[in-house]
């Protein structure tokens, strides 16, 4: 299993950053569903079409991070047909996760695809890379947290303004767990029980996606 990197909670100190650490704790933990937000295309069975990435390149080094939080599923994703994938900062426990080095571009234009915005406009991030979060509206993924640094690069990831509580949960499809989870065990960090268990545990799936199913999931190779 690789060693798990520890992720400096101090801020960064360069606010305009050439790279950055994009960390997904969703979908984009699985490098090919990531490849459709960097490269366009619409990916198999799926709803939507993606514009791509300015730079199309794959991330130069991905890692399994855990981040300080907790993770929940939340409002119906037309895409998945069931709950999406939202970090709580705030909240407590650890929440698995894949950081992708990117450019800073990249991520902006990750970032604007997830917000149902055209790539291709520079985000500040002075806002976030000081204070820690920034709201750039009110929708599902337009606020911006920054976890701290590896290696002296901004980790960075997007959630939702609301709180875990805050929000009715809604469970997960089976297409949105099967790419988070293989993702996540594809990581090379945690074994298939440690991510079916954690999958099964966080708000949302509790109660709908028991242990054993996302494990059956997992080690049925239909990734």
């Amino acid at each position: 299993m690789k060693a798990l990197p520890g992720i400096d909670p101090a801020l960064p100190t360069d606010w305009h950053p050439k790279r950055v650490w994009y960390t997904s704790y969703g979908s984009n933990t699985h490098l090919e569903r990531l490849a459709f937000y960097l490269k366009g295309g619409q990916p198999p069975g799926g709803a939507r079409a993606y514009p791509g990435c300015r730079n199309p390149a794959m991330p130069s080094r991905s890692i399994p991070v855990e981040l300080t939080g907790a993770m929940y599923f939340a409002t119906r994703s037309p895409v998945w047909g069931g709950g999406r994938a939202f970090y709580d900062p705030q909240a407590g426990g650890r929440v698995l996760a894949r950081a992708h080095l990117v450019t800073a571009d990249q991520f902006f234009d990750i970032a604007a695809q997830e917000m149902y915005r055209d790539p291709g406009m520079d985000l500040d991030l002075v806002d976030v890379l000081t204070n820690g979060r920034a709201v750039l509206g009110e929708g599902r993924y337009e606020t911006l947290v920054c976890a701290g640094q590896v290696d002296g690069l901004p980790v960075l990831t997007f959630t939702a303004p609301w709180r875990m509580n805050e929000v009715r949960w809604v469970p997960p499809s089976s297409a949105y767990v099967r790419f988070l989870s293989s993702g996540l065990l594809s990581a090379g960090a945690w074994d298939l029980a440690a991510v079916a268990s954690y999958v099964a545990a966080c708000p949302g799936a509790f109660g709908h996606w028991s242990e054993q199913a996302v494990a059956d999931l997992l080690a049925s190779g239909d990734r």
